[in-house]
């Protein structure tokens, strides 16, 4: 074990909170009290769904189990009046840390589903809660020693598949470089070579050639069929809609499960600073509009799986059966589709050899990192083309904005149009398309052919922020009703004749955001007429769970 001595968070903090007497023994009366010897483990690396505990008398410390390229640390210590948990015990994510008893006492052991049910129904409890583990996970996330360590190469699309799927998730984790001497001693400490990248060490396990499938099953956050399962309301997509779609469910009764083929978020986690969204005057960006989303969804119990893509579903009467790309299968009464749309790809040789490393359809902080103070491409003509381009200016990036039409005002809105012009680092490039790409194992510069004169000019751009438009996420989708451009058709907007049938027998016609099949919805950018905004998208999905209690209401 390391020789640090334990960590004490300190009380009074956001991660340790005072607790009153009379917090402290509504905690105890959750639970049964139980003595407790020295050497004891309350929870293991790998247990799921942990019972919290109270810490009446005595010490427990939360330790990090030694990794191949890491000791044993002791990464928290907590002693009488103090209690454990951190956000996992809302997620269902494996348990990354062990709890150690080292002073023999007495805790208070309140079970994970007593707990859970605390969270959906004692307001001010579950807030304080709430804010301890966040705050306890924004310390995980920050520890010198993280849980989880990445291995790969900067410029790998692997890689950054999965250090995007883990910042999405939260995962605490460590992004070694291995052209990097500190990052070359990890994959030698692993005993694995550049074939095997991108590497992912956890729990003593380590993955080669990982994917963030890989990385999700190791963790326990892929999704995995439990005794006793049953579901009101499968969502599919875990954009602004789907996750309005799960809370609004879930706190309204429905047993809620939300699938995403990534990770949460959707295009709006891609949106680096949205200035226009009711509530922040000063901005938001989509991480953090995601983080807090997640957080008020596992709150009132609902259930989030990614990455599970849902590859076929089969209705029936009064059931729906979904099945998911890995085979596994899911049955619920109602489902509602937000899977969004995702940004096209441009018809450019060698864009698959710079895709992930290179060209990004996202830009946040993680991708800022690998991009700041480099000259950048941004392609697109609407906000999210405009807020990338601002985001990476700010960073010190000279941006070049590629813009198919005439104007950005057409698309973009009026007051980010104006920050993108005044901006002295962007450069817009309006009636101009990218038509070549240079550069070895990562990009150096593009084309840029001017669509009314035909000249062409070289711009260098290390990397290269994809927003052209987008492809909508239907294709699973069996016999339904869509537009030309492949979007969902949805109550008023359907065929007059579409499913007789089916409606003739419910002696009903489609709901506000029913779809051409009983009982499955639509809400978000999927949906035909959508307004393409995250204000939109979230009325959506909350208006599409009303519908789903009156299509599940008794007839």
């Amino acid at each position: 074990m390391s020789d640090k001595p334990p960590f004490r968070v300190p009380v009074g903090t956001d991660a340790n909170p005072v607790l009153d007497p009379d917090t402290f023994q509504r905690l105890l009366s959750l639970g049964v009290s139980e003595d407790v010897e020295q050497g004891i483990h309350l929870f293991s690396v790998g247990d799921s769904d942990p019972d919290m505990f109270v810490v009446e008398s005595g010490r427990v410390n939360i330790i990090r189990e030694a990794t191949v390229s890491s000791p044993e640390r002791v990464m928290a210590q907590w002693q009488a009046g103090e209690f454990l948990g951190e956000l996992s015990m809302l997620t269902g994510q494996s348990s990354l840390l062990t709890a150690l008893v080292v002073e023999s006492g007495r805790v208070c052991r309140i079970s994970n589903e007593t707990f859970k049910k605390l969270m959906a129904s004692d307001g001010s409890l579950s807030a304080l809660l709430l804010a301890t583990f966040r705050a306890r996970r924004r310390l995980l996330m920050a520890a010198a020693d993280k849980t989880v360590e990445i291995l790969g190469f900067e410029g790998s699309g692997a890689a950054m598949a999965l250090r995007t799927y883990a910042s999405r998730m939260e995962l605490p984790h460590r992004w070694r470089d291995v052209s990097t001497e500190a990052g070359r001693a990890s994959l030698d400490a692993a005993g694995k070579t550049e074939s095997d990248l991108p590497v992912v060490v956890t729990r003593g396990e380590i993955l080669v050639n990982a994917t963030p499938r890989q990385l999700s099953e190791a963790v326990g956050l892929s999704y995995r069929s439990k005794t006793g399962d049953h579901f009101d309301l499968v969502v599919v997509g875990a954009g602004p809609a789907g996750l309005a779609a799960g809370i609004y469910g879930a706190s309204e009764g429905l047993a809620t499960l939300v699938l995403d083929a990534i990770a949460p978020g959707g295009q709006a986690a891609a949106s680096s600073r949205i200035e226009n969204y009711l509530g922040f005057p000063s901005g938001v960006s989509g991480a953090e509009i995601t983080e807090l989303g997640i957080v008020q969804a596992l709150k009132f119990g609902v259930r989030i799986s990614a990455p599970s893509e849902v590859a076929a579903l089969v209705t029936s009467p009064d059931r729906t059966e979904i099945t998911l790309a890995d085979g596994e299968s899911i049955t619920t009464r109602a489902i509602v589709v937000a899977t969004g749309a995702r940004y096209r790809r441009l018809p450019l040789d060698r864009w698959n050899d710079f895709e992930g490393g290179s060209i990004f359809f996202a830009a946040t902080e993680l991708e800022g990192r690998t991009v700041a103070g480099k000259p950048v491409a941004v392609v697109g003509g609407a906000n999210s083309a405009g807020q990338a381009a601002i985001y990476l200016a700010d960073l010190g990036c000279t941006v070049s904005l590629i813009v198919r039409g005439t104007s950005i005002t057409s698309k973009m809105s009026s007051y980010l149009a104006d920050r993108v012009t005044a901006h002295e680092r962007i450069h817009v490039h309006t009636s101009s398309d990218v038509t070549e790409l240079h550069g070895e194992s990562q990009l150096a510069s593009i084309t840029v052919t001017s669509s009314s004169s035909g000249t062409t000019t070289d711009v260098p751009a290390t990397a290269l922020f994809c927003f052209v438009g987008a492809v909508p996420g239907t294709s699973w989708l069996p016999n339904v009703e869509l537009d030309a451009s492949g979007f969902l058709l949805t109550d008023v907007d359907l065929p007059a004749d579409a499913g007789t049938v089916a409606w003739t027998a419910l002696g009903r016609r489609p709901l506000a955001f029913e779809t051409s099949i009983p009982r499955v919805f639509a809400a978000g950018d999927v949906r035909h007429g959508s307004m393409k905004r995250i204000a939109a998208a979230v009325g959506e999905g909350a208006s599409a769970v009303a519908s789903v209690h009156r299509a599940l209401a008794p007839q």
